[in-house]
């Protein structure tokens, strides 16, 4: 795209995750505008509209995809309807951003990866982490050998049932149509994506899953096995029916170790024979803020965005196998 022109943006979905985190991004990026929104609900779409300052609004996806004042179209609907949307984009022949994770599996995103290549498309998943400092911060220890040679790498997420789960009120994220794994194909996926954007490709997974509270239809408590291309083994416990949050990861070297959390903004630590440092760098105000400045960057030939269609297909993959599904 040249550099000059202005990218006018449409979104699909417009819920609670474009309020805050991903919308006001998007028109705050210089070179950017958010021209259209989706929802069907014609009253919350013309009301998100009104709210944000974006000039039109829709009630049916195919138009949004199809205006031709549309340059991108940034799908932010639950994962179950991304590979319709998404395949109607790469028909149309515009670059594309999908919340993540990309699909509800595998062989979805496998689907949707290669339509996007086969037209040469930029095709974006919303791994954000990818793009923020504070995991910046860990990459640039890895790839310095803070630690030494990197051994393994070992989280534990767990969390006590939500209200909603208690009182059996709808959710998409524990709804096995949609989410498989539960809270743990929304959470789990960020993980696997920063690990493998950490220490490169994961080659082998495996888990076991259970349904142990029984109030919803996905699975609520899982257990990981995996290895990276390099030769790193990862483990993980998933559980989100315990009585108190948790969120650790710990990557372990020969010389060192790195303790971190994918959700909390606590403070990231290095331990080696220097002895102890410990950094505390907070997240933007709009948490998508950089990585959609890198999509922008992307699209002007600047640089290669760190989250794109390959990365994110490969949490999916990662995601089927621990789950058992391929």
């Amino acid at each position: 795209m040249k550099k000059d022109k202005k990218i006018r943006w449409g979104i699909i979905g417009c819920g609670s995750v474009t309020e805050v985190k991903s919308g006001p991004a998007y028109q705050n990026t210089e070179g950017f505008e958010v021209l259209a929104v989706m929802r069907r609900n014609k009253e919350k779409a013309a009301d998100y509209a009104k709210r944000h300052g974006i000039p039109k609004y829709y009630t049916n996806a195919d138009e949004l995809i199809n205006d031709p004042d549309i340059d991108a179209v940034y799908i932010a609907t639950p994962p179950d309807s991304h590979k319709e949307y998404a395949l109607k984009v790469a028909a149309v022949g515009k670059p594309c951003c999908i919340e993540k994770p990309m699909t509800p599996n595998y062989p979805d995103s496998l689907e949707i990866h290669k339509a996007f290549n086969a037209k040469d498309l930029p095709l974006f998943i919303a791994y954000y982490r990818r793009s923020l400092p504070r995991f910046n911060k860990v990459k640039e220890w890895l790839n310095k050998g803070e630690i030494g040679k990197v051994r393994q790498i070992r989280w534990q997420l767990s969390t006590p049932p939500s209200a909603l789960d208690l009182n059996g009120e709808y959710n998409w994220r524990t709804d096995a149509s949609i989410a498989p794994g539960g809270y743990f194909d929304d959470l789990a996926s960020h993980g696997f994506d920063l690990f493998a954007y950490f220490l490169g490709d994961i080659t082998e997974a495996s888990g076991i899953a259970e349904n142990q509270m029984g109030l919803y239809t996905a699975k609520d408590a899982i257990m990981g096995l995996w290895k990276h291309e390099n030769g790193v083994l990862g483990s993980a416990s998933w559980n989100f029916g315990c009585f108190q949050r948790e969120d650790i990861v710990e990557i372990y070297g020969s010389e060192g170790k790195i303790i971190f959390s994918v959700f909390e903004e606590a403070p990231i630590v290095l331990m080696n024979s220097r002895g102890e440092e410990k950094l505390e760098i907070g997240n933007p105000k709009h948490i998508q803020q950089y990585h959609v400045e890198n999509i922008k960057d992307h699209l002007l030939g600047i640089k290669e965005h760190p989250s794109l269609g390959k990365s994110g297909m490969q949490a999916n993959w990662v995601l089927d196998k621990v789950l058992g599904r391929i």
